[in-house]
């Protein structure tokens, strides 16, 4: 069996886990990595439950957040905002993804619940441009179309370094 929960990044001065937008998931919740320019990773190890949500944690913290909702190590939900270029959501490990989605869910397909990969790097570049980084979507693209090697939160490791903002 493999890992079930959620990893949240934002940018604020006070611990992620202090604000309101994360009171779902306040207990349990464990810091992971820090970066410069007030970044952290955080980890809800829960596959049940709430941790929130990325709009209001990114109109709380004023800066781009992102979730990543790990799926038994096979595939990761990626959900992100930012205050000024909106939200988006999108999926790393999209064949296994497509396992997940693929019972019982009336001929929807993977792209109509996620973002397809340019389209979500095209996304990912402006949330990374306003979080004070200027990123190339190739790479993005490449994380974003990538099978888990062997584990789908790698892919979500990797898609953050891309993204500048917690460096592998």
């Amino acid at each position: 069996m493999g890992y079930w929960g959620y990893f949240v990044v934002g940018r604020s001065e006070r611990p992620l886990s202090e604000l309101d937008a994360l009171a779902g998931a306040k207990e349990g919740m464990e810091l992971r990595d820090e970066a410069p320019g007030g970044w952290q990773l955080w980890e809800y190890p829960n596959g049940e439950g709430d941790v929130g949500n990325m709009n209001v944690l990114a109109t709380e913290t004023g800066a781009p957040a992102l979730f990543g909702y790990v799926m038994d190590s096979d595939c990761v939900v990626v959900e992100a905002a930012a205050p000024a270029s909106g939200s988006w959501t999108t999926c790393l490990a999209r064949a296994a993804m497509a396992g997940y989605l693929g019972a019982g869910n009336e001929g929807l397909t993977l792209e109509d619940y996620f973002l397809e990969p340019r389209d979500a790097a095209d996304r990912a570049v402006a949330w990374a441009a306003e979080a004070g980084y200027d990123v190339d979507a190739e790479p993005l693209v490449d994380v974003l179309t990538a099978e888990p090697d062997p584990l789908a939160e790698n892919l979500f490791f990797r898609l953050l370094d891309r993204l500048g903002v917690v460096p592998l």
